[in-house]
């Protein structure tokens, strides 16, 4: 990806009335670069799986990509995950950007009957899973001894056809340096940590690349908000909100921190009448300050 990109959030809901493949249809029927999908499949509202609705997004689809923001590493194997994720990268003609996170909900992996990592397993455990999927993507036949994942003399074919991104939800001090050290992007969600920190944290995934020999301009910073075009709304933490002129006004103070990827979600009322004005109102604003 180059210069600034837009993805779009879908919602995984699987109420009346609720549509993420049309949506996503009609997200690259405005030009959004990608979609996108949280991954919370335990609770009482009705919702879709995530991998399985983003299989049928992208088979509904031709141009855009398709993002995993992100998978919870707890709930599947990660020597899995690796086949899984070649598999839709090769049938979606190289549309997929892998997210991956620790994991974030206790209360989901209790109920599930998973267990509880503990804030150290979680990073640990993310670490070990992009090792095992890199590893599985790239040699022959891999063995990894972790100390909570591992594998055997492990093989899949066929290898990716072309690289397979893979971009980090992380926050904290030790998954901000795994990120730098693994990854290829980084996606935090702007809500779940105080704007005024963001840089230090950017700073943070970046010094962990460079102490690792990588290029940090190679890794992508992404960030994900939730957006809301609304002359009258009432300002909130996790929200962008605002005039279209406002919202633009916003995102561009992200992109001058150094993200170069934006995933928004529509929130309120008619979020696909958002998404229609974020591409025409908005994007062409942001898209030429960057340029």
């Amino acid at each position: 990806m180059t210069g600034i990109v837009f993805g779009l959030g879908l919602q995984a809901s699987a109420a009346a009335g609720a549509d993420p493949v049309a949506t996503a249809r009609e997200a690259e029927r405005l030009g959004f670069d990608f979609v996108s999908m949280a991954d919370h499949p335990c609770g009482t509202n009705p919702t879709y799986e995530t991998w399985t609705a983003l299989c049928w997004i992208a088979a509904s689809t031709s141009r855009i990509r398709i993002a995993t923001r992100v998978l919870g590493v707890p709930y599947r194997p990660p020597a899995m995950v690796a086949k899984m994720a070649e598999t839709l990268s090769r049938l979606s003609g190289g549309r997929l950007i892998l997210g991956l996170g620790g994991g974030y909900s206790d209360e989901e992996f209790r109920a599930f009957g998973l267990g509880v990592p503990s804030s150290r397993q979680k990073v640990d455990g993310m670490a070990e899973a992009v090792q095992i999927i890199t590893g599985l993507w790239s040699q022959p036949r891999f063995t990894f001894e972790g100390g909570i994942y591992h594998t055997d003399t492990a093989s899949i074919e066929p290898k990716p056809a072309q690289p397979i991104p893979i971009w980090l939800g992380t926050f904290g001090e030790r998954a901000l340096a795994v990120t730098g050290r693994l990854a290829d992007g980084w996606i935090p969600s702007y809500g779940h940590v105080p704007p005024e920190r963001l840089p230090a944290m950017r700073e943070r995934v970046l010094a962990a690349a460079r102490q690792a020999g990588r290029d940090p301009a190679q890794i992508t910073c992404a960030l994900h908000t939730q957006i809301r075009i609304d002359d009258h709304a009432q300002a909130a933490d996790s929200v962008v909100s605002g005039s279209p002129a406002a919202v633009a006004e916003q995102l561009i103070r992200f992109t001058e921190l150094g993200f170069s990827a934006l995933s928004l979600t529509p929130t309120g009322p008619s979020p696909d009448e958002q998404a229609e004005r974020v591409a025409q109102e908005v994007i062409p604003e942001v898209t030429a300050a960057a340029a």
